[in-house]
């Protein structure tokens, strides 16, 4: 495993009697992509304030890993200023042109001046803003703003990223375009932290998720590892043209029998009462398996080979969202009753 780069010991910042972040415990790994997952007021942007000093830990602290190889107090530390990049929350800039913002953000940084230019023109055109290049911030839609944001977080180049919610106000184009981006940061070997309250946004770049709800980490681990706590995995056939009423409850049966080796003879009856279900308005099956990679396989075969003349699949994937947004809900729900109180603000 790679070295810890930043690490939480029992972090926490309160507000009054208010406990927003409530001691936290987690480390990030170089080259991991980390995401913090959680609803409104539960303690992320505190988190990520803190770790870009505009917020100091009432107790606890914040390690990072500096030049010289050592974990270090990040309060007691001046010059990690160019290790870390951040985008927080929504960003506003001053109504300077898109190369005056970022040529002003790289000085800040003290980037090497006669490398700035062509820094600058290297993630233009990475984030598709080269012809806006010498606009007005003003005239940017808030897509091309945030693009513009996550750019600024980039420009100095640092090993270090955090993006408070990067997806914010995106419509759906932008918000792939913004996950293309961050895997475009892991293949470059950037560590990337990522706060978000958009599950299926974060599970489809992050190595690992952290999921906090009260100012607690109730969760980090792989989508997959956390799929696991409620021992249910599921699969979605979408079939080429939908099933007959009439022979519906025959054909279930005759499913059960043949996939009986592979399903989940312990289904938590909260989720279901019976391992496959038909959805007539999606056209689909909801099989739940015993998590296996080879039942996987041994299921696809038998309804390929043993169905072909009772329906055609078109489409058959294991979603990782239902899984996550299933966890994450019982795992709210317990930690809501162990802490009985609701609440009422803070992020």
């Amino acid at each position: 495993m790679s070295e810890v780069v930043l690490k939480f010991e029992k972090l926490t910042k309160k507000f009054g009697n208010f406990t927003a972040v409530n001691g936290i415990n987690l480390e990030v790994h170089r080259g991991e992509t980390i995401g913090l997952v959680g609803p409104n007021g539960a303690g992320k942007t505190t988190t990520i304030k803190m770790i870009a000093k505009i917020l100091r830990p009432n107790s606890g602290r914040i390690l990072i890993r500096t030049d010289q190889s050592d974990l270090e107090d990040l309060q007691k530390v001046s010059r990690t200023t160019n290790q870390i990049g951040f985008l927080i929350d929504i960003p506003a800039f001053y109504n300077m042109t898109a190369y005056q913002l970022l040529r002003y953000f790289a000085n800040l940084h003290n980037y090497p001046k006669d490398q700035i230019d062509k820094r600058i023109n290297e993630l233009l055109e990475l984030f598709k803003l080269t012809e806006w290049k010498h606009e007005k911030v003003k005239n940017f839609s808030k897509g091309m703003t945030q693009k513009l944001g996550i750019i600024q977080a980039l420009i100095h180049n640092p090993e270090i990223i955090i993006l408070d919610e990067p997806q914010t106000g995106l419509d759906p184009l932008a918000r792939v375009e913004i996950r293309r981006y961050i895997r475009e940061l892991q293949s470059l070997g950037k560590t990337v932290f990522v706060a978000s309250h958009m599950l299926y946004e974060i599970s489809e770049v992050c190595d690992k998720i952290a999921l906090i709800n009260y100012g607690s980490i109730i969760g980090f681990d792989t989508v997959e590892n956390l799929a696991h706590i409620l021992k249910t995995s599921e699969l979605n056939c979408v079939l080429l043209e939908p099933l007959k009423p009439s022979e519906l409850e025959s054909l279930l049966k005759k499913l059960t029998e043949k996939l009986h080796p592979y399903l989940d003879h312990d289904l938590d009856p909260k989720i279901s009462m019976i391992p496959i279900k038909y959805f007539p308005e999606q056209q689909g099956l909801k099989i739940f398996y015993d998590g296996q990679n080879k039942s996987k396989g041994e299921i696809l075969k038998i309804l390929i080979k043993e169905f072909e003349n009772d329906f055609t699949v078109i489409s058959f994937t294991q979603p990782k969202t239902s899984q996550l947004e299933r966890v994450y809900t019982e795992m709210v729900k317990n930690n809501k009753l162990n802490n009985g109180v609701v609440r009422k603000n803070g992020n």
